[in-house]
């Protein structure tokens, strides 16, 4: 009896401590989407319809939206956004994304560096207009389908002149946005900089983490023009010319290791990481090593047009037409590749570095990878064997891949998506009194099971009711019922009209 207990013992402490070793839970993968790249031209060309893969992303970010020194939200791009007076209506299209992959959030990024600091700090300073703010969020947030909101205000206490306490009302403001969305299960994330000089001015890190529900720490854009030498975006570890305390700052594991010590939490953490890199023009052409001087920023991407940076996309389609001209080259230190062509030099990011990135979130247990942004990988494949070759080893690395449902296509550019009745959105909210014409919109709701899904996997029809339908997910069933009038489309995996289904 008692070798009987022993035994028993050990397989329960066996049992006990397998999980942490095979099942691990899924590291976030969350991707922002620079609307403005649906403008440009020829291959650089990005359109949400097409070219979003909405499993290659645990959360998807729309940037961006705007704030009014009065509080309220603001839409900057209302052809884009919308559909009134003939816009083109992508909000909606962007969260239709959902009924390909139910497990997908989208949350509305309201900031960015074009958007400044000093609408932020006005708002966050006043107790009115934070209210208004958290309001107009949440009303937002309901109209579109959001599921939650990303606040990139760049930065607290920095780039304007008021004499507001920034650090303390960004606290405050997390505080109050918090209480605004928790009632109805809406995700409350931030975009923040991410380099110990700039950080101890904005945030209080422990205070932060308490309202967020993760944190996308941005670190990127550690090295540009705006220094004497050339320098890498995105650094994995310092470099043999970091001789200084502030130039060993500049790099991945530095930042890591400040705001965990500053009191991140590890699952909260979000790592950042590039999609482009930084160019410049050399002094000398025969002084091309990594700390070379420069005169300035170097060439633009040909679709994305900004002097000085450059997407993944970009620049792999140039090596395929100029591969003879240019030199690449490897920082072995800092684990980051660079090119040179006679004056034109790129530190940039490649399958290798950000394998190497991913690697060490997986090392250090963080909670994942953010990417800046996922319109600079090559979406088309046009380079690769298939598209998002950056995005799939952060998945591989991270998640084991991705996981489709049976007959997903692989490559959306050339399989196309499922053509949908042009009012179709998903929205994640229960509280429909709110939500305007509800009818509109496809509802979703995500229960424990149904009998219905038992031991079935992907989407599946309801047996009485041709309009509701499920996505069954490792025993979560995700149940959704379709708008009036249209049934589920057991072919096409979409709500269609009733009498184009067999039901």
């Amino acid at each position: 009896m008692l070798l009987k207990l022993i035994l028993w013992t050990s397989f329960l402490v066996v049992w006990q401590q397998t999980p942490k070793v095979v099942a691990k839970q899924k590291k976030n993968v969350v991707c922002y989407h620079g609307t403005w790249s649906t403008y440009r031209q020829s291959l650089g060309k990005f359109d949400v319809e097409t070219h979003i893969d909405p499993y290659l992303c645990t959360h998807l970010m729309y940037a961006f939206f705007g704030i009014k020194e009065s509080g309220e939200l603001r839409i900057i791009d209302p052809y884009l956004d919308l559909e009134d007076n003939y816009g083109r209506g992508n909000i909606k299209k962007f969260n239709a994304l959902k009924l390909r992959n139910p497990t997908l959030k989208t949350l509305a990024a309201v900031g960015g560096w074009n958007e400044g600091s000093k609408k932020f700090s006005i708002v966050a300073a006043d107790a009115a207009k934070r209210e208004k703010f958290v309001t107009s969020v949440v009303q937002f947030l309901q109209k579109y389908g959001f599921d939650g909101i990303d606040l990139d205000w760049e930065y607290p206490g920095q780039r304007h002149k008021l004499e507001n306490q920034d650090r303390e009302n960004f606290l405050q403001l997390l505080k109050e946005l918090k209480e605004g969305l928790e009632p109805f299960g809406y995700l409350l994330t931030a975009a923040v900089g991410s380099v110990k000089s700039s950080a101890d001015i904005s945030y209080d890190i422990p205070e932060m983490m308490k309202y967020l529900d993760f944190v996308n720490v941005m670190a990127y854009d550690l090295h540009g023009p705006w220094e004497s030498v050339v320098g890498i975006n995105a650094p994995l570890y310092a470099g043999p010319q970091d001789t200084t305390d502030h130039s060993k700052q500049m790099n991945v594991d530095a930042i890591v290791k400040y705001w965990l010590s500053k009191g991140a939490t590890r699952e909260k953490f979000i790592l950042g990481v590039p999609f482009y890199g930084r160019s410049f023009t050399l002094e000398n052409p025969n002084d091309n090593k990594v700390g070379a001087p420069h005169i300035g920023r170097g060439l633009a991407g040909q679709y994305s047009v900004e002097p000085g940076v450059i997407g993944f996309n970009e620049f792999c389609e140039k090596l395929q037409h100029e591969k003879s001209l240019w030199h690449l080259e490897w920082e072995p230190q800092q684990k980051v590749p660079y090119a040179y062509s006679d004056r034109n030099w790129i530190g940039y990011e490649n399958e290798k570095s950000i394998a190497l990135k991913a690697h060490y979130v997986a090392k250090e247990d963080l909670g994942g990878i953010m990417v800046w942004s996922i319109e600079s990988d090559d979406f088309r494949g046009t380079c690769s064997k298939k598209p998002y070759p950056l995005l799939n080893v952060i998945n591989d690395i991270l998640n084991g891949g991705v996981y489709r449902p049976t007959n997903t296509p692989t490559k959306p550019e050339a399989n196309g998506l499922p053509k949908k009745p042009a009012n179709l959105i998903i929205n994640n909210n229960k509280n429909k009194e709110s939500m305007g014409n509800v009818a509109s919109n496809i509802n979703y709701v995500a229960t424990s099971g149904t009998s219905q899904c038992q031991g079935k996997y992907g989407y599946i029809r309801d047996s009485n009711d041709c309009g509701k339908f499920y996505y069954c997910d490792n025993g979560i069933a995700h149940s959704f019922q379709c708008p009036p009038s249209l049934y589920f489309d057991l072919n096409n995996l979409t709500c269609n009209y009733s009498g184009m289904v067999k039901c």
